[in-house]
């Protein structure tokens, strides 16, 4: 059975965020092929609805599509009540009143907003663009913000940061109901990463590296390809044909990572991966990965992401079960 989504346009909206579910969930389909989710965009009264950017979206309907909704999204916007004022506007508020109890309901960056406004973030966890945070903090002191991470899925309620997050958060519902085959899939499709932790960071705030033959890239290149094996900084400042003290300065500067940091990223990543794609041993994975032995990589996984290998391999891996529409993925 198809997940029926509806995006609910909240004028002015953000083009950008309003267009990001059909495009994420509107790929998900079935090793048959069959599509998995059903988005339509609507507006309070069915009318075009303008955007920021200044062109309009004719949406497919009005508020009467949410009633069947299994899961109603609200992207960024600018409107006045919501955004500046701490009130929900009259037909918002309409529009959110036809949802089913059991329906889940997301933001994209700005849309955050509405859902404080309509009282559906009180006493949650819940995030929005970064530069948004401190105009959010005082309309909606009863909301806890965390504009750090990407995105904040808290059952029945799922939040995510400024615009490209919006993708993330997508692929994140896609992976819970449907598992990692189908979201990698789709981020294949969209040429995006399959996916980025919700607790990851919105932003790295540090300048572009000076371009020039002495960057860090090609001894990255070779520490991914060669993640199994031991690798020091001094074998990475070697491959850099630098000293160990300016490859470090020049490796915080194009990542904004110390060179450990950025390495056990990688095995972590290529862990998830293995844990996703293969039946590996735990042992080997940890190997493979890089991390030696099954408890270091248990501990590594534990610690950044709050799961065990083997509860990793059962929310994601191949054999992982579809989850429900209405489940929390929390």
């Amino acid at each position: 059975m198809r997940t029926k989504v509806v995006v609910l346009l909240a004028e002015p909206v953000v083009g950008y965020d309003a267009v990001i579910p059909a495009q994420v969930l509107g790929q998900a389909a079935s090793p048959a092929g069959e599509p998995l989710y059903e988005v339509a965009l609507v507006s309070p009264d069915g009318s075009p609805v303008t955007t920021t950017e200044g062109f309009t979206i004719v949406p497919q309907g009005d508020a009467s599509l949410i009633e069947a909704a299994d899961l109603v999204i609200v992207p960024g916007t600018h409107c006045d009540g919501p955004r500046h004022q701490g009130v929900l506007t009259d037909p918002l508020r309409g529009a959110l009143a036809r949802r089913r109890p059991d329906a889940r309901v997301a933001s994209i960056c700005s849309g955050a907003f509405v859902l404080a406004a309509a009282g559906l973030l009180d006493g949650r966890t819940a995030t929005t663009h970064w530069a948004a945070a401190e105009e959010f903090r005082r309309l909606y002191p009863a909301v806890d913000l965390d504009p750090r991470v990407l995105y904040v899925d808290d059952g029945a309620v799922l939040t995510s940061a400024g615009l490209s997050a919006g993708v993330d958060l997508c692929l994140h519902l896609v992976r819970s109901q449907h598992g990692a085959e189908v979201a990698n899939a789709v981020a294949r499709h969209l040429v995006v990463p399959p996916w980025r932790d919700g607790g990851q960071a919105q932003f790295i705030d540090v300048p572009l590296p000076a371009a020039g033959d002495d960057a860090t890239g090609a001894a990255r290149g070779w520490a991914l390809a060669h993640l199994d094996h031991t690798i020091t900084l001094a074998d990475l400042a070697e491959r850099a044909r630098m000293s160990v003290r300016t490859f470090n300065r020049r490796f915080r500067a194009e990542t904004g990572l110390t060179p450990g940091t950025w390495l056990t990223q990688q095995r972590l990543r290529h862990a998830q991966r293995l844990l996703e794609t293969t039946e590996l041993a735990i042992d080997e994975v940890a190997t493979r990965a890089g991390f030696g032995t099954a408890a270091s990589l248990r501990a590594h996984l534990r610690s950044t992401y709050g799961v065990s290998p083997s509860a990793y391999r059962a929310r994601f891996g191949l054999s992982a079960p579809p989850r429900s529409p209405a489940s929390p993925s929390g």
